[in-house]
């Protein structure tokens, strides 16, 4: 399992179209993901699981994956947070 905090700095958080890039970046892998939000879980491959969540600018999230491309698919998808745009 790999694991990575990361705060939300898109000033919308995680709304629909940074989440839509989230998914489709996510879905590339094979591992599992899962986005952390408190003690709140959703997976990191559904839009509405994402949006269930409510991640608004600030918010730290950690993104844990499972599988044989854990470790490249957290580092990939914590770069991704930080350059969400709108």
């Amino acid at each position: 399992m790999a694991e990575a905090n990361v705060v939300v700095t898109n000033k919308s958080g995680l709304h629909a179209r940074p989440a839509a890039q989230f998914v489709e970046t996510a879905r590339k892998f094979t591992s599992s993901i899962t986005i952390v939000k408190g003690m709140a879980k959703a997976n990191g491959k559904s839009i509405t699981c994402i949006m269930g969540l409510g991640i608004g600018s600030g918010t730290e999230i950690a993104i844990v994956a499972q599988g044989e491309d854990e470790h490249k698919a957290v580092q990939e998808l914590k770069e991704l947070v930080g350059t969400l745009k709108d």
